[in-house]
């Protein structure tokens, strides 16, 4: 048994790797080309990443109509970690509506990199590949920017009122745009709103960014904000503009509104009797604390480790040593080592190092009945194991005494937040010369963002330690 412990023990040392660092990453195209005289391309950009050999859809961002040149507003946050290769696709389409309402797509070009090439460059810039990889006339832009210091969001819902009418037969189209002023002087795209149509008081939607986006953490950063006129052909006519800072956003935290001039500069000059063109203003902003996996382990939660062992006889019988299940005599399977590797990670997470282990698939004696839920540790009153040594000394003992059975068939009932981990061992899934350690590093890559995911979408915060502390104290 100590043969196992030792293999993971000497595994573990590949998880001391580098922090991640978060990335935004921005997309801009030029010189896309027209399909036809009679109408521009409507482009989207879907971004997708390599994994197993296999392109995966992260995201897309949103349609720009008619336009040749498009800075898109989506923002793309990504994981970077420096020890790894991270290879991204970026395929520009052009999404039309027809006249029946349905959607024509077509793939106007793509384009391969890896992360650590965008990151190195900050702005890296690239020709989109035709099919058959021919180089076209229209190039992409990525931006990258490390997320630094305050991850929080910020939360804002904008209206205007009397805004100047820029169309003859209807009302005007209104969209606002924000834009961060840089250091350099140049300005960084933040977030475009829909249109609101034919309307000169418009209440666009909520939405949602980054203080990292918004101002790089400076709350005195100068903000651009410009309301334009929407037009069907790409050419949309300029209302006004004014500059903002999030400082001032902020005292709309306390339910008040906050409003801006919007100001043509033309008309400023031109119009003697000139005030501005209407009335920005911002409704709400409030603070979105983002917590970390961290936070929420600090704070006091418990993980608790449970395992299921299959013991379907797909899997071979464990005399045999062609099986996965194989009872070597001097050394674990790699089923073993790859369950201790894990349960080293995740017993430090687990107040009482007590892990309870269920058994499926297999004939119990001693009438030898097929049972898909049975106490690995022969004790069905209480199945915990106490520690990994335990764990792995039933398993080994299971395997000699239960009788495999043929039928894999398996239902999962969920009644609380369950992390499911699944560990297939196999000769695609897993190779006989592989770190049980890297299989570890891969299966609970997504556990902390599946944590901080759930109890953000509920609303839990995590406790503080002090909070934390009282509650183990006086709690029972």
């Amino acid at each position: 048994m100590s043969d196992i412990y030792e293999s993971a023990a000497n595994s573990l040392g590949l998880f001391n790797s580098p922090c991640l660092t978060k990335v935004e990453l921005r997309v801009a195209c030029k010189g896309i080309s027209d399909r036809d005289a009679l109408s521009k391309p409507d482009p989207c950009v879907v971004i997708k990443m390599q994994s197993h050999g296999q392109w995966l859809e992260v995201d897309r961002t949103e349609v720009i109509r008619s336009c040749l040149n498009p800075t898109f507003s989506k923002v793309f946050t990504l994981d970077f970690y420096f020890e790894e290769v991270q290879r991204l696709r970026y395929e520009l389409y052009d999404i039309s509506s027809s006249h029946n309402g349905m959607r024509e797509v077509d793939c106007l070009g793509a384009m391969e990199c890896t992360l650590g090439q965008i990151i190195s460059q900050r702005k890296f810039t690239k020709a989109l590949l035709k099919q058959g990889n021919t180089v076209g006339k229209s190039s992409i832009m990525i931006t990258a920017e490390e997320l630094t210091g305050n991850n929080d969001y910020v939360e804002l819902s904008f209206s205007a009122r009397k805004l100047d009418d820029k169309d003859f037969f209807s009302k005007s189209d209104p969209f606002l745009e924000i834009y961060r002023v840089n250091d350099d002087n140049t300005q960084q795209l933040v977030h475009r709103t829909e249109t609101v149509m034919n309307n000169l008081n418009p209440v666009w939607k909520t939405f949602k960014t980054s203080l990292n986006s918004l101002c790089s953490g400076d709350h005195e950063r100068i903000l651009k904000c410009t309301v334009w006129d929407w037009d069907s052909n790409g050419k949309h006519d300029f209302i006004g503009e004014f500059q903002a800072t999030f400082k001032e956003m902020r005292s709309a935290m306390d339910g008040r509104q906050v409003q801006w001039e919007c100001i043509n500069p033309k008309y400023k000059v031109k119009k003697k009797n000139y005030k501005n063109s209407g009335i920005v203003i911002l409704n709400q902003c409030k603070i979105i604390k983002m917590h970390s996996f961290l936070d929420y382990i600090m704070g006091g939660c418990q993980r608790q480790f449970t395992v299921a062992i299959d013991f379907t006889a797909s899997n071979g019988d464990p005399r045999n040593s062609c099986s996965l299940h194989y009872i070597h005599p001097y050394q674990p399977n790699e089923y073993l080592k790859a369950l201790v590797a894990v349960g080293e990670i995740c017993q430090d997470y687990d107040s009482d190092k007590m892990f309870p282990a269920f058994g499926f698939g297999a004939r119990i004696p001693p009438d030898f009945k097929v049972s898909h839920d049975f106490a690995v540790n022969f004790n069905e009153d209480n199945p915990e194991c106490a520690g990994m040594i335990e764990m792995s000394h039933f398993i080994m003992r299971s395997f000699d005494t239960y009788m495999f059975y043929q039928i894999k068939r398996t239902v999962l009932l969920e009644f609380v937040p369950l992390f499911d981990v699944s560990i297939s061992i196999g000769t695609v899934e897993f190779k006989a010369n592989a770190s049980p350690a890297a299989l570890a590093k891969s299966v609970l890559a997504e556990v902390p963002n599946q944590v901080v995911d759930y109890y953000n979408s509920k609303g839990i915060k995590p406790k503080c330690p002090s909070e934390y502390e009282s509650s183990r104290t006086f709690g029972h």
